[in-house]
């Protein structure tokens, strides 16, 4: 059994996925700061018939994100997809003329530190299975900035470029990068934008193994 770990899993997204590769025959990891939602996580797969289990990390911790995907190959089995998708702060989004280079710290950390990190935790594990998904999801602003969520926009676009790259490096080697944007945000009556919609759209970009970036829906 090979697993997915889930960077950022919530009840939302992040559950609909490891339910999704969960029926799928994946074992499923779980990884979040805070140690009561991964319990409950954890307990509702496992009520599913689904192998689940919890390891908390910082993403801006580089130090708990290793530690955690280290815990969770060797608890679970070797990583065979990677799901990025830890939600921004909201303080990372201030208007663009009241966005110091400090106020950018944090969502650098967040989404360019944080994705290096975990992808070059988990490559050789990748390599050695000779197969690997790495999923990155992130809102519009990763493609078409927004000067009212600036530093999201940025650190966005950094890890963009990175997944776009690490895409191109990948490829021959038999591991697919594959990002997911989501225009309009998880939920709010889209139904391709629901939970469960996304995790399939998820699953298939795993599976088919064709584009790098994929829209959920066109921006305009």
């Amino acid at each position: 059994m090979t697993t997915i770990a889930i960077i950022g899993a919530g009840t939302g997204l992040g559950l609909a996925v490891a339910r999704r590769f969960g029926r799928e025959g994946h074992a499923v990891a779980l990884i979040a700061r805070n140690r009561t939602r991964l319990d409950e996580l954890t307990a509702a797969l496992s009520n599913e018939g689904i192998t689940a289990q919890g390891f908390t990390a910082d993403v801006r911790d580089t130090v708990s994100l290793e530690t955690a995907l280290e815990q969770a190959a060797t608890s679970l089995g070797p990583i065979e997809v990677l799901q990025y998708s830890p939600v921004p702060a909201k303080d990372f989004m201030r208007p663009v003329l009241e966005t110091a280079a400090a106020d950018l710290v944090g969502p650098v950390e967040f989404s360019i530190y944080g994705p290096v990190t975990a992808a070059n935790q988990v490559i050789p594990g990748m390599r050695a299975l000779g197969r690997g998904t790495v999923l990155f999801v992130n809102g519009a602003s990763a493609v078409r900035p927004s000067g009212t969520v600036t530093g999201t926009s940025i650190a966005f676009a950094g890890e963009s470029a990175y997944a776009q790259l690490l895409h191109d490096a990948l490829a021959p080697e038999g591991i697919h990068v594959g990002q997911l944007i989501i225009p309009l945000g998880i939920g709010g009556g889209d139904p391709a934008h629901e939970p469960a919609a996304l995790a399939d759209t998820l699953w298939h970009i795993h599976t088919d193994r064709t584009d790098f970036r994929t829209f959920v829906a066109p921006l305009d």
